[in-house]
């Protein structure tokens, strides 16, 4: 099993994903650096609104940020996250029957054939 501090991390970052313009802003970033006026375009949103979300988002170490003279360019803190939208998104085409369905092989997990063998 992994360890319970992992877990913790893990489900605070999918409970950043967990909103929809939040995810919007993460997906338009892994395109790049990008300002928040352009981040507002984007999402469809205000600057105030997608700056609140970007302020959560930086406390979570989901993005990273710079400053040049007035301006904020924020993007991906790491490769991790762009992934982590990439599937969200992925799953939401196969849910909503855009993609077709496919079988993922089974992964070992170790510790798992163990626990289900003392069952």
């Amino acid at each position: 099993m992994p360890e319970p501090d992992d877990v913790r991390r893990a489900a605070d970052a999918l409970r950043m994903l967990a909103d929809p313009t939040r995810l919007n802003i993460l997906w338009a970033l892994m395109q790049g650096e990008t300002s928040v006026a352009c981040l507002a375009d984007l999402a469809g949103t205000t600057p105030t609104a997608v700056s609140q979300h970007l302020s959560k988002l930086r406390l979570a170490g989901l993005v990273t940020n710079r400053r040049e003279g007035t301006f904020v360019f924020y993007t991906l803190a790491d490769h991790h996250i762009g992934e982590l939208v990439r599937q969200a998104l992925s799953h939401a085409d196969h849910q909503a029957g855009r993609t077709e369905a496919h079988q993922q092989p089974a992964a070992h997990v170790p510790g798992v054939a163990a626990a289900r063998s003392r069952r």
